[in-house]
């Protein structure tokens, strides 16, 4: 494992801490997201899959990640990180 890797935990709803590398994180409609890719042992390494939350903010100001519930919102910043993937993160 690269030990350069920005690693992020986060507990599942089964209360398992599952570790996640942030491969970016993607300003879009005044929104912030944040794409990750589980880090598991057990995955097919020819599988790519990654992971889109949205970045929220508490009463108190501080980031939290919530799940994308509304499937056309999900597919819009899907577009969008294959957009920067194609054009690079430059």
């Amino acid at each position: 494992m690269d030990q350069n890797m920005n690693i992020i935990e986060l507990i599942d709803e089964n209360n398992q801490v599952v570790s996640f590398e942030h491969i970016m994180t993607l300003d879009y409609k005044d929104k912030e997201y944040i794409v990750l890719a589980p880090i598991d042992q057990e995955s097919d390494p020819d599988e790519n899959e990654i992971v889109i939350l949205r970045v929220e903010q508490d009463e108190n100001g501080d980031d939290y990640y919530t799940g994308i519930e509304d499937k056309s919102e999900l597919e819009e910043i899907f577009a969008a990180v294959n957009e920067v993937y194609e054009h690079g993160f430059n």
